[in-house]
């Protein structure tokens, strides 16, 4: 468009040159000729539209976002006490209610033994097969480290669970503990407080050991009256409970001390291997006419092979 506008003006100029060539060149017709060209370039101006040019418009690229990442799924959080979503954690309940094979048993280098634990299912649910007893802790004294449940135990039943060991053949003392597992892995011990179940043992060094390496490794008096509440016509019965535990064979004599005076019961006694020996034969008679009072005690004393005195025992006379 511009360019076609130029062409015409120059057509204009130039044929108006030519004129006043052709007149002679005066002033008049220098002036006739430029108001002829004045007009009309005016015409033209007149009757085209302006043209604007507009600058091309450059396109920038939009970017790209980047996309969100995806999120995984969250893998839910498992318990140590609760086990599984899918677990029974009430399943998982048990007492003990016995064992064999006593504590701080000696035993020599290598020995094999049989250690039993009688536990109690003290949940609501029927404990298969499927459940195990697994190694908890300290030595496996040459056990496996898992076991299948030997029986199916109800409710309220007790199952003994019986493993055979072995004792080191270095000398020291050792202690391998267990717990129950459910099916679904929830490991269980006994008790509220999910104790393992355990067995201590001591290994004898054979170079230095004799007959006073075995010793008594536990001993305990219980009374217990008798009746347990009211007063008979004429006597009242105080009976000494007495448990002693040795860790192999083992000779001792023992004697019950009363806050009396009297210490005429003695007992000997030959335990054959480790174990537990208990009696309950001797008996203190209190009449309603002797004094009433928290004053009185007994107490067990060993006297041979050597002399151990244990606490005394306190208990209570009351007889309105």
């Amino acid at each position: 468009m511009l360019k076609n506008k130029i062409y015409t003006l120059f057509t204009l100029i130039f044929t108006a040159a030519l004129l006043v060539t052709a007149c002679g060149g005066n002033a008049d017709n220098e002036a006739i000729i430029q108001t002829s060209v004045a007009e009309t370039v005016a015409a033209q101006a007149s009757t085209e539209p302006p043209v604007t040019d507009t600058p091309a418009i450059t396109l920038v690229p939009s970017r790209t976002p980047f996309a969100s990442p995806t999120l995984g799924t969250p893998i839910p959080l498992v318990s140590p006490t609760t086990g599984p979503s899918t677990g029974k954690v009430e399943c998982a309940k048990a007492s003990l209610e016995d064992e064999t094979v006593v504590d701080g048993k000696i035993f020599k280098p290598g020995a094999e033994f049989t250690k039993t634990w009688y536990i109690t299912n003290t949940s609501t649910c029927v404990w298969d097969t499927t459940y195990k007893i697994v190694f908890w802790s300290g030595d496996i004294l040459g056990g496996g480290y898992v076991y299948q449940l030997p029986q199916v135990t109800g409710p309220g039943q007790t199952v003994p669970i019986s493993l055979v060991l072995t004792a080191p053949t270095d000398p020291g003392k050792y202690r391998s503990e267990w717990k129950l597992q459910t099916p679904d892995n929830i490991n269980f011990g006994v008790g509220v407080y999910q104790a393992a179940f355990y067995t201590e043992i001591e290994v004898a060094n054979l170079t230095t050991t004799t007959a006073i390496a075995y010793d008594i490794v536990d001993a305990s008096l219980v009374i217990t009256r008798e009746p347990k509440y009211g007063c008979q016509p004429a006597n009242m019965i105080y009976r000494a409970n007495v448990t002693i535990t040795t860790n192999g064979p083992f000779e001792f004599r023992y004697q019950i001390v009363q806050q009396d005076g009297n210490s005429a019961y003695k007992k000997y006694v030959e335990m054959k291997e480790a174990g537990e020996y208990t009696d309950s034969e001797h008996v203190w008679k209190l009449g309603r006419a002797a004094s009433q009072n928290s004053n009185r005690w007994m107490q067990l004393v060993i006297t041979e092979p050597f002399y151990r005195e244990y606490p005394q025992v306190p208990f209570d006379f009351y007889c309105p």
